[in-house]
């Protein structure tokens, strides 16, 4: 049965507005607690004077936005071309999973910030050793999705593959992948945030200066001048960015998945 257009167009402004509407009624409590206690800006700024800053430092910040927009970009393209081809690999061979899947987990559950500084002394080039430290930090879910995606394939129609004795190659691109796309997606969402989460963690260990800097070292030179508005300005540049990076695969999951899969089917 199909779902009227009003009802979804009516789920859709309610998924908008109601997230706005708590948003906005924070920053209303927030600026005038800030304003009734008088806290000094130094130790919380007011939202007005956040966003004043953010404009009037905008040239700097700009930047430096790019600079990390740049990082997280590059780590994320090369989680998804990296975590894919291993997870394709994973699935067709069984030894191969097993004799590497380990070392996966154990690369996302080592702290960054632990192997951040070899990386940037083994590697001479700032920007490749930060976008090998983010790329570190987005892999896994798309290694760990993909895979589990590969895998969850309908008994029936595998078995019906098999009796049509269709080719690995034929069962691999016309039934494992379809099957395997909401997971993906899934892991997209997860792996976009982690390589924002990386590439600003990788400035902070690097803690470079200079031009070509991005947010996270605004972010310690704001701390180390008590430039506590400029600091939120960034913070809310990169809260802005993870949002947007999540929206973007979002959209990408519901053009991809829209007209056939449930995950991103409209029900009542």
């Amino acid at each position: 049965m199909s779902i009227p257009t009003t009802s979804v167009k009516t789920n859709n402004a309610q998924r908008v507005a109601y997230p706005l509407a708590v948003a906005l009624i924070l920053l209303v409590i927030w600026e005038g607690g800030v304003r009734a206690f008088e806290i000094p800006a130094f130790l919380i700024p007011s939202p007005t004077l956040t966003l004043k800053t953010l404009v009037t430092d905008w040239n700097l910040l700009g930047s430096a936005l790019l600079t990390t927009l740049k990082i997280t970009v590059l780590a994320f393209v090369c989680a998804v071309v990296i975590g894919t081809a291993i997870a394709f690999a994973f699935v067709q061979n069984k030894v191969i999973e097993t004799a590497l899947f380990p070392y996966a987990v154990l690369l996302q559950v080592t702290p960054i910030v632990a192997i951040a500084p070899l990386i940037i002394i083994w590697v001479k080039n700032p920007t490749a050793s930060l976008v090998i430290c983010a790329t570190i930090v987005a892999l896994f879910p798309i290694i760990a999705n993909t895979t589990l995606g590969l895998r969850s394939v309908n008994p029936g129609l595998m078995s019906y593959f098999k009796l049509n004795r269709a080719s690995r190659w034929k069962t691999l691109m016309r039934l494992r992948i379809p099957s395997a796309l909401p997971y993906f997606f899934g892991g997209l969402r997860i792996s976009s945030g982690l390589a924002l989460i990386g590439a600003v963690v990788a400035e902070f260990v690097a803690g470079t200066g200079g031009t070509g800097t991005g947010l996270a070292y605004q972010i310690l030179q704001s701390g180390y001048q008590l430039n506590i508005p400029r600091m939120f300005a960034a913070l809310l540049l990169i809260t802005l960015t993870g949002v947007a990076l999540f929206a973007v695969m979002s959209w990408l999951s519901k053009w991809a998945l829209g007209d056939w899969h449930d995950s991103e089917l409209t029900h009542d």
